[in-house]
């Protein structure tokens, strides 16, 4: 039972009323009680704020059972205080050579402990009681002091009898309890204060920050900003928390395209794959990606993710078998002669086009994924650079704008989306661009197939490199031309190889097949070979340069600017009671360190 007892009659103090401790118990479901009441009782006891009053008859001291229990947990008995009631029903048995040494507990009870004997009211069970309780309370305090004193008890065991001894203590032993919890109170006060300020400050900042004539500005401040540290997570940033590694980014990925319902790119990189746990475990045994179960985020999980898709296309085949019909069919006539040539391009544009088509949109969504997933690793590090050695070399201005964006629901909202449109946007730039590049490949292969010409001899020391001479340049051209032939000129020897006799189609057929797997096969290498370049250049660093210039126009609809003026509304009230708290606080400090000067002023002994 819990009770806080507040009264000019008696001692201000909070109790908890525990149940007997229970030493004899017949049958199992007593002897389960027992157990459970021992266990309420000792959670209390064993808590070193709480004060034990331990409650025995004034009979024999050897047979207090319950200070038993309360040595074992307070063995000092610091905060033990024993309670011999009933000495009422004592008074005969105590005679002027026995009174001093009962008290004493006949060398029972140890000299450090407090002790008070008293009787208190009492009356018969259902009726009410004769008198006031105060007043039956002072008659049987006086009755146990006369009695004591007519049996010669020593003045300094007085102290010990009677309620009005036992509660002067406990009102000195209260007071000292809370002089001494003063200072850890105090500190937690002041340190609510500080927290208290740095709201109220934080508050009168945002406050300030949303005027409706700065709002704008503040916004697209905390945006370019936003942009800005973008580069700086792009190029590492350590100990930031939103990491996740290659399996979690893949399975996330399908998860978020899976519950939108996208079905325009391919989940899988083969139909040999039959879920996305065997591509993973592709990843992880038969490739052995080195980063594979490393969190990351940033520029080195968007590397990570360069590996994967470059994997992903390689697994580009052409979907269908190029059947004898569609070889013949490609084959027309024309104002002028069509060549093996024309056929094999028709083929590929027909056939090989789509899946590789296909595989770039899944390059594209996850370029795009990735980046909208640094959202949260770029708040978190403008956030968590106040007050760190490595602040000096940033902005100053991104922990505040973090924290605008933290509290400010608006402002982080026209901000994400401001981010998300430019995803998108550079998304369908780079499937745009790519798309534009693959068709032009597959319209004209063979100027695409061209290999790059050397700039030099292999195996030239560069110690040594100097000017060509005039006549080293008349023989590195011839070269650099026959080398720019490189798969054109193989597949060249392939096409004069087909048949054009019509009693040979069968032979011709074979031969375009294989050439067209071939064509595709070289096609994919170099799309493949230079996947990372066009992810920069027609993704990455398109969307790091202009993230700037699209914070820098974000504009405020009317609705914006009424949400805006709500939240300003808001902050009023917010401002006002963060004052009042300010004051409320101080008030108690105040009045908590008078009165802990008082009290040190005077001293509060606590001995009885």
């Amino acid at each position: 039972i819990y009770v806080r007892i507040e009264s000019c009659g008696c001692v201000d103090m909070q109790i908890v009323d525990l149940p007997g401790f229970r030493d004899f118990a017949m049958d199992a479901s007593k002897q389960h009680l027992a157990k459970q009441i021992e266990e309420l009782d000792t959670s209390f006891m064993r808590d070193r704020r709480n004060v034990m009053l331990c409650v025995e008859p004034a009979a024999d001291a050897s047979t207090m059972s319950s200070l038993q229990k309360c040595r074992s947990l307070d063995p000092k008995f610091e905060r033990t205080i024993l309670i011999r009631n009933k000495l009422d029903k004592f008074y005969a048995d105590l005679t002027t050579d026995n009174v001093g040494r009962w008290v004493d507990g006949f060398g029972d009870l140890p000299d450090n402990l407090v002790r008070f004997a008293v009787t208190l009211p009492f009356w018969k069970e259902g009726a009410a009681p004769p008198k006031p309780f105060r007043d039956m309370l002072e008659e049987a305090n006086s009755e146990d002091l006369k009695q004591m004193q007519l049996r010669g008890l020593n003045q300094k065991y007085m102290r010990t009898i009677g309620f009005k001894h036992f509660a002067a203590f406990m009102e000195k032993k209260i007071e000292r309890m809370f002089i001494e919890s003063v200072g850890p109170v105090l500190t937690s006060l002041k340190d609510l204060r500080g927290k208290a300020e740095r709201e109220a400050k934080s508050l009168s900042a945002e406050f300030s920050d949303t005027d409706p004539h700065r709002i704008l500005s503040t916004t697209r401040d905390c945006g370019v900003s936003f942009a800005m540290a973008l580069t700086h997570v792009m190029e590492g940033v350590l100990d930031l928390k939103r990491t996740m590694t290659l399996e979690d980014e893949l399975k996330e990925f399908h998860a978020h395209h899976q519950a939108i319902g996208s079905n325009h790119f391919s989940f899988l990189p083969s139909e040999a794959f039959t879920s996305l746990n065997d591509y993973l475990e592709y990843l992880r045994t038969d490739i052995e990606l080195a980063t594979f179960d490393v969190e990351l985020n940033g520029g080195a999980q968007f590397r990570r993710l360069m590996s994967e898709v470059e994997i992903f296309l390689r697994f580009s085949e052409i979907s269908v078998e190029t059947k004898k019909r569609d070889v013949i069919q490609a084959r027309g006539v024309s104002m002028s002669n069509l060549t093996w040539r024309d056929v094999v391009v028709k083929l590929l544009s027909n056939e090989a086009h789509t899946p590789l088509q296909r595989r770039v949109q899944y390059v594209g969504e996850r370029i795009k994924w990735f980046f909208e997933q640094q959202k949260a690793a770029v708040l978190e590090f403008m956030d968590s650079l106040k007050g760190t050695p490595g602040a000096n070399m940033f902005s100053p201005l991104y922990p505040k704008h973090a924290k605008l964006i933290k509290q400010n629901d608006m402002i982080r909202h026209l901000l994400f989306q401001t981010y998300d449109k430019a995803c998108t946007r550079q998304l369908q730039q780079f499937v745009e661009l790519f798309d534009n590049m693959l068709t032009s490949t597959f319209s004209n292969p063979w100027v695409f197939l061209k290999s790059n010409t050397s700039s030099g001899a292999d195996g030239e020391e560069t110690s040594e490199a100097a000017l060509p001479s005039f006549d080293d340049t008349k023989e590195r051209i011839p070269k650099e031309i026959q080398g720019r032939a490189g798969h054109e000129s193989v597949l060249s020897r392939w096409l004069t190889d087909i048949p054009t006799d019509s009693s040979q189609i069968d032979e011709a057929v074979n031969k375009v097949q294989l050439l067209v797997l071939k064509t595709y096969g070289f096609i994919r290498s170099q799309v493949c070979d230079q996947v990372e370049l066009f992810a920069e250049s027609f993704f990455k660093l398109p969307m790091m340069r202009r993230l700037e210039e699209d914070m820098a126009q974000i504009e405020l609809t009317d609705d914006d600017s009424a949400t805006y003026q709500a939240h300003r509304d808001r902050l009023v009230s917010e401002i006002e009671r963060a004052q009042e708290s300010l004051v409320e606080i101080d008030s108690c400090i105040n009045r908590i360190q008078g009165f802990k000067l008082k009290c040190e002023a005077r001293g509060v002994p606590l001995s009885v």
